[in-house]
C-alpha cells in the first residue's frame, strides 16, 4: 500500500509507527468518550487527542475521531493527497498523544494495539515516544496550525497583518474554522477506518457512537 499524503515536500511514511500513532490516538480518545458517557461528563470539559492543537480544543471528541479517520483514509489512499492544515493538525496531535500515552501509561499501548488489523509488537519506552514525536517533526511543516490561536484575540486588521507577515494561507486557515462548526460524523467515517481498525472494532465503534454500521 503506497503512502500518498504529502506535507510540504515530504511524504508521511506508510509504517508501523504511523499506524501506531493513529491507532493509539483513536483508541485513547474513544475510550475516554465511552467513559465520559458512562459518568455523564462529556460536555463538562474538552478532551481527545486534538486538544494538543489549541485552536481545535473545542472540537467535539466524536468529530475528532472522524477527522482522524479522514486523514488516515488519505494516507492509505492510492490517490495522491496534499495535506490540508487540518490533516497536519491531526498528524501532529496523533503523534503527540501517542507519545504521551507511551510516557504516562505504557501498558495502555499493548491494549490499544490488541486485535487490530496489523500485528504490531513494540516496547513502550522513551525511545518509542521519541520516535513518535520525530514522525511529525521530520515532515518539515511549519506548524501553522499551532500559530492560529494567537490571532483570535487580536483586532481583525492586526490579525490579518500578522497572518500575511507569517505567510499563512487564507484558504488553508478557513478549513480550520470550518472544523469548529462540525458536529455530526461524515458519511464516510466508518469506511475511512479500514486498515486502522478491524471489522469487529468498526462495528463496536458504530455501537458506542450510535452510528448505523455498514459492516
Amino acid at each position: 500500500m503506497d503512502c500518498m499524503i504529502k506535507i510540504a515536500n515530504e511524504t508521511l511514511p506508510q509504517s508501523c509507527l504511523c499506524y501506531l500513532a493513529f491507532r493509539v490516538a483513536f483508541m485513547e480518545t474513544l475510550e475516554r468518550i465511552v467513559l465520559a458517557d458512562q459518568i455523564d461528563e462529556r460536555n463538562l470539559r474538552h478532551f481527545g487527542y486534538l486538544t494538543e492543537v489549541p485552536f481545535l480544543q473545542a472540537v467535539p471528541p466524536h468529530v475528532q475521531l472522524d477527522l482522524l479517520a479522514e486523514t488516515w483514509a488519505k494516507h492509505t489512499s492510492a490517490d495522491p493527497n496534499v495535506a490540508s492544515l487540518v490533516d497536519e493538525s491531526v498528524i501532529y496531535a496523533a503523534c503527540e498523544t501517542a507519545a504521551l500515552v507511551v510516557d504516562r501509561d505504557p501498558s495502555a499501548v499493548a491494549r490499544y494495539l490488541k486485535q487490530g488489523p496489523l500485528d504490531v509488537l513494540v516496547e513502550a519506552d522513551t525511545f518509542l515516544a521519541s520516535e513518535l514525536r520525530s514522525l511529525h517533526l521530520n515532515l518539515g511543516n511549519e506548524g501553522d496550525f499551532l500559530m492560529i490561536s494567537q490571532f483570535e484575540d487580536m483586532p481583525p486588521r492586526e490579525a490579518e497583518y500578522m497572518k500575511e507577515k507569517f505567510g499563512l494561507d487564507h484558504d488553508r486557515i478557513e478549513g480550520m474554522f470550518e472544523v469548529l462548526g462540525r458536529w455530526h460524523h461524515s458519511e464516510q467515517f466508518l469506511a475511512n477506518l479500514e486498515n486502522l481498525l478491524s471489522e469487529k472494532e468498526i462495528a463496536r465503534v458504530a455501537f458506542d457512537l450510535n452510528i448505523e454500521s455498514p459492516v
